[in-house]
C-alpha cells in the first residue's frame, strides 16, 4: 500500500476513517489508534469519474485508466510525497494482486522495482480492492522480500480476518514468491501478461 503522505486531495469524506470499512466499528477505530493495527484497507477506482479513493477517503484525480480483459491499469500523480512522483499499478483479479511500478522524483531511488499488494478485487463500474496486508517487493532480476506477515497474523488474532481469508492470502503469496523466483525475478515473465507502463509524465 502506498504510504499515505499523498496530499492531492479533491475531496474527503467528513466521517471518520473507520466508517465504510469492511470491519469498521468504533472498537476497531480505537484499536488502530492504540496499537496501529487496522482493518483491511478498502480502495476504490472509478473509471468513469477518473478518480481513485484511497483507504482514508481521499479522492484523487487519475491521469489514465485502461481496462483490459485481464485487469485495470491506473496511472496518477502523487503530490507531496518526498520520494514518489507518480503511481502506476495494475489490478489483476484472476491473480488477486495489485502490481505497481512507482516513479520516484528525480534524484531519488526506491528500494524496489515492483510493489505487489495481495488483495481481493471486485471489478465493476467502480473497482474495489480489499488489501490483505501481505506485500511482495521485487528487485528486477535480483531478489524479493515479503512484508507485513506480522500484521496479517495480528489482524487474525484481533478478529479482523477469518482463517479462510488468512489462508487464501498466504497461499497467494506463496504462489507469487515461488513463481517470480522461478522466473528469475521477472514479474512480467512470470505473469505471462502484456503489462504496459506509461512514462509517468
Amino acid at each position: 500500500m502506498i504510504p499515505n503522505t499523498d496530499r492531492t486531495v479533491a475531496n474527503r469524506r467528513s466521517t471518520p476513517d473507520w466508517i465504510g470499512r469492511s470491519c469498521g466499528s468504533v472498537a476497531y477505530a480505537r484499536l488502530e489508534i492504540v496499537t496501529g493495527l487496522h482493518p483491511p484497507k478498502i480502495e476504490l477506482f472509478d473509471v468513469a469519474a477518473m478518480t481513485n479513493t484511497d483507504p482514508k477517503g481521499f479522492v484523487r484525480t487519475v491521469a489514465r485508466y485502461e481496462t483490459t480483459e485481464f485487469g485495470l491499469y491506473m496511472s496518477r500523480l502523487v503530490d507531496g510525497h518526498p520520494h514518489i512522483a507518480h503511481f502506476r499499478s495494475w489490478l489483476l483479479p484472476e491473480h488477486g494482486l495489485r502490481v505497481g511500478r512507482w516513479v520516484p522524483h528525480p534524484g531519488q531511488t526506491l528500494d524496489h522495482d515492483v510493489y505487489i499488494d495481495v488483495v481481493d478485487i471486485e471489478p465493476g463500474a467502480v473497482w474495489r480492492t480489499t488489501d490483505l496486508y501481505l506485500d511482495v517487493l521485487v528487485n528486477d532480476h535480483k531478489d524479493l522480500r515479503v512484508l507485513d506477515t506480522d500484521e496479517i497474523l495480528e489482524a487474525h488474532t484481533a478478529g479482523l480476518l477469518d482463517r479462510v481469508t488468512v489462508q487464501r492470502a498466504f497461499e497467494r503469496t506463496f504462489t507469487v514468491v515461488d513463481g517470480i523466483a522461478a522466473a528469475g525475478y521477472d514479474v512480467e515473465a512470470w505473469l505471462g501478461i502484456p503489462l504496459t507502463w506509461d512514462d509517468g509524465a
